[in-house]
């Protein structure tokens, strides 16, 4: 661990950066997945879920950053190479064949709760070790995401 600004105490530091880098795991593959179903979708309502998963990716890749620099500022490294990531995400794999519209927002709409699920699980640990910035960048993250999967699951009533 680097020295760090923060008043957490060093072990508590490396525990909340491992979950960290987890989450950044889980995000930088929900990213990539997001953009296969980006350029792939073909159907009825391609018009108006192709420009909504990029604004899902452009928010995600900004979320990711900020999980990085979190762990980073922590004093701890932030890992996001594919290889790593391909490793370490809990994602299901994404079926890359997948072209209809409407298939696309169920495999986003069921990879996004798993991401969701492991935010929830990171930001009960920060709340369990007092550490409320980190708690704060998880809520944050949870709160938009939660509102991704209800619109992607609302498309799917009907």
């Amino acid at each position: 661990m680097y020295k760090s600004p923060s008043p957490l105490p060093e072990k508590t530091r490396a525990t909340i950066a491992d979950s960290l880098n987890a989450r950044l795991a889980d995000g930088l593959d929900l990213h990539s997945q997001i953009k296969v179903a980006h350029w792939n979708i073909k159907g009825p309502q391609f018009a108006s879920l192709h420009p909504l998963f990029e604004t899902f990716a452009v928010s995600l890749a900004n979320h990711n950053d900020s999980i990085a620099e979190r762990a980073v500022t922590l004093g701890a490294k932030a890992f996001g190479t594919s290889r790593h990531v391909g490793k370490a995400s809990r994602l299901p794999e994404y079926p890359q064949e997948t072209t209809r519209d409407l298939e696309h927002v169920k495999l986003l709409a069921e990879r996004i709760e798993v991401y969701l699920d492991g935010l929830r699980e990171s930001r009960k640990l920060f709340v369990e070790v007092d550490d409320a910035d980190s708690e704060d960048l998880a809520t944050g993250i949870i709160v938009e995401f939660e509102k991704h999967a209800w619109f992607l699951r609302a498309s799917l009533e009907g």
